[in-house]
């Protein structure tokens, strides 16, 4: 069970990680671009962000349930659950909200943006800001259920 405690902590870790500087590095700095230069850039991040999301989210989500159903009652419960509760709010607001968003970002033609493409990119930083706050909070609360278990 300790190696997939540590796998687990350290798959979460990463995606709390990543979900963090994509949300406060990489996001304002996106900002600060010209118009052409944000969405190029955008339509790039996305596109290599729906390759390297899913290699984290998924064998985390599947850590995260085979931790659960090992552990079982073991000291810690309530946090890994906690832990389990916010990491399936973060892919729920993958799924349902920045998901469909990045379809559509992904068409997009970069010389000719959709009329609207400033206000889409408002909502997705709205939705993303749940996204990365529930990994960060997934991650915090899977870490203390490891210090709760601790002899």
């Amino acid at each position: 069970m300790t190696v997939l405690i540590v796998v687990q902590l350290v798959l979460a870790g990463l995606l709390a990680g990543e979900e963090t500087i994509v949300r406060w590095g990489v996001q304002p700095a996106l900002r600060s671009l010209p118009d052409d230069a944000h969405v190029r850039t955008r339509i790039a991040l996305v596109k290599r962000l729906k390759v390297v999301v899913p290699i984290l989210m998924v064998p985390t989500v599947l850590a995260s349930i085979a931790l659960l159903v090992v552990a079982g009652g073991s000291a810690g419960l309530a946090w890994r659950i906690a832990g389990a509760a916010a990491l399936l709010v973060f892919v729920l607001a993958s799924f349902l909200g920045t998901v469909p968003i990045n379809i559509g970002v992904n068409d997009w033609d970069p010389v000719r943006p959709p009329a609207d493409w400033r206000a889409v990119v408002v909502r997705w930083e709205r939705i993303d800001v749940l996204r990365s706050t529930a990994a960060v909070l997934a991650f915090v609360l899977f870490a203390i259920a490891v210090g709760v278990a601790l002899p």
